[in-house]
């Protein structure tokens, strides 16, 4: 068995969600900070849920293009221990605020076909982690969370990574095995593939998720 696969669970939305996260094992608990989001949660509810985050599970905030003054309403009301920039942010916008804030930044990259991967290279200078992800449509509303599988053989052949990453983008607990297997992911994200419903996370898939990917050898 490896035990060391890290999972985030994204979009928790309820206190049972958080819970449901802690006990089944996962190292991160996602936020979802973008009104376009089923799973977006209010300053007030995210400050009331990460305050009884269990010690040693990482708070991570998901934000789209959010300016200075929504992150800083953020920051001050919002107990956290990473921000995911998951819109269109160049390297520069990622540096500012890592600088800004002093909080480790994670950079989600959208991937469809191979041209996508030289983004790896460009957010590595900057970003603390990176998560990769299906690229959304074009006429998507959402930048992530969508349920969209990217080809992982794209990444089945990369041995060398400059920074810690994380698989996303379709991943379930029926899939995910296979795709630390083909990827050699050592983290993975979930959000979509444990709900029953956009944004209602399902406790039962949370912990076969975690578990599969515990049980995964990649």
């Amino acid at each position: 068995m490896t035990t060391d696969i890290r999972v985030k669970v994204c979009g928790l939305s309820t206190p049972q969600d958080v819970a449901s996260a802690a006990r089944a094992g996962a190292a991160y608990a996602g936020f979802v900070f973008f009104p376009k989001s089923p799973r977006n949660v209010s300053l007030e509810a995210a400050a009331s849920m990460a305050a009884h985050v269990p010690v040693g599970l990482c708070k991570v905030a998901l934000t789209v293009n959010a300016s200075d003054a929504e992150l800083d309403a953020l920051v001050d009301a919002v107990p956290l221990d990473m921000l995911q920039l998951h819109g269109g942010e160049s390297a520069v916008r990622v540096a500012e605020v890592k600088s800004r804030y002093g909080l480790p930044v994670m950079k989600a990259i959208g991937v469809a076909d191979a041209a996508d991967l030289a983004q790896i290279d460009l957010y590595s200078d900057v970003a603390d982690q990176l998560l990769i992800d299906a690229k959304p449509p074009k006429d998507a509303d959402l930048p992530g969370g969508n349920g969209l599988v990217f080809d992982w053989r794209l990444l089945a052949s990369r041995k060398y990574w400059r920074k810690p990453w994380m698989l996303a983008g379709g991943l379930t607990p029926e899939n995910v095995a296979e795709a630390i297997r083909m990827t050699g992911a050592r983290q993975v994200d979930v959000s979509s593939g444990v709900e029953t419903a956009p944004g209602q996370k399902d406790a039962e898939k949370i912990t076969a998720f975690v578990s599969a990917a515990h049980t995964a050898r990649g």
